[in-house]
């Protein structure tokens, strides 16, 4: 698909796209740059190409807000395949063995899922983006390399079965059952390893065949846009006596929906030259506004006094 090329640069600010299956979060970033008119586009969280759906994108002065929107929760629908692992933990890898599923109850199912609730250890995915040694996983793995990656915390508030087991047997005779679910989890959580280790404890073997993510923070697929909508909307923008560029969620909407807010009245002169304020008495970063409900700075409590941690609206 040809993609038009805004005839104005975008305005600052978060844009929510639905990603389509097959393409990367690289191949996104490059075709909203495009649209955009500017090369200051990135996102927040990867999304493997087998995945769809909610993938949040910085435009211009809002990609420093990236950094926090990583680190939001994260809520995905999932299709999990007992039966039978692979070596990538999800369909594109190579089966690397077939147990078959066929005598699994689904009260084993559900206490399998229950082990796999709460706070737990996680070892990603082999085959991920993970660094070691300067060098990416997934590219270790490929090249034929033994790959080892250490446990880390995840926490995982809700792993849900939406509907009923759906029992296949594949062409090799083998019999699996496919398990469409509801994760809701912290950053940083690999729903392909969550596969895996249901599949493991289960002792069949387990891997993700359907990905979708549904929500980032607050941030949900009714905010999202599809490539082809953008594209039409540019295409119509351009043609306009006025063009207004890509649009976007504003970064006064974004950090208003994202971080907790509070107004700084008279200490908006300290703010906008970088000073510490008064102290807001909220956890972690703050979206401070002026009377208006423009955010001017991103604070943070430190000690006796609110400092900012990016100022938006500078003197």
């Amino acid at each position: 698909m040809a993609l038009p090329r805004g005839s104005v640069t975008a305005q600052a600010g978060l844009l929510v796209l639905d990603k389509p299956q097959g393409r990367t979060s690289h191949d996104l970033v490059a075709a909203v740059r495009r649209l955009a008119a500017t090369k200051k586009v990135g996102h927040a969280g990867t999304l493997d190409p087998l995945a769809t759906g909610v993938l949040v994108l910085g435009i211009g002065q809002a990609t420093k807000l990236l950094t926090y929107v990583v680190g939001a929760d994260k809520t995905y629908e999932a299709t999990i395949r007992l039966g039978a692992s692979t070596i990538t933990d999800d369909a594109e890898g190579e089966v690397t063995a077939a147990a078959g599923a066929e005598n699994l109850s689904l009260a084993q199912i559900e206490a399998g899922i229950a082990q796999l609730r709460g706070e737990i250890m996680q070892v990603p995915s082999a085959v991920s983006a993970i660094k070691i040694n300067g060098k990416r996983s997934y590219a270790r793995v490929r090249a034929g390399e033994t790959v080892e990656l250490a446990a880390r915390p995840v926490t995982i508030h809700r792993f849900e079965i939406l509907s009923d087991i759906e029992t296949q047997q594949l062409e090799d005779g083998v019999t699996v059952q496919d398990l469409k679910v509801l994760v809701e989890c912290s950053s940083g959580t690999y729903i392909r390893a969550l596969a895996r280790d249901l599949g493991e404890a289960l002792g069949c073997g387990g891997h993700l065949t359907q990905l979708r993510r549904t929500q980032v923070g607050p941030f949900t697929l009714a905010d999202a846009k599809t490539l082809p909508e953008l594209a039409q909307a540019v295409s119509e923008d351009n043609e306009a006596e006025a063009p207004q560029g890509l649009q976007t969620l504003s970064l006064d909407e974004a950090c208003g929906r994202y971080f907790p807010t509070r107004p700084v009245g008279e200490e908006l002169k300290d703010l906008r030259y970088g000073r510490p304020i008064s102290r807001s008495n909220l956890s972690g970063v703050v979206a401070a506004q002026d009377d208006s409900g423009h955010t001017v700075a991103l604070i943070e409590d430190r000690g006796k006094y609110a400092r900012p941690v990016y100022v938006i609206d500078p003197a």
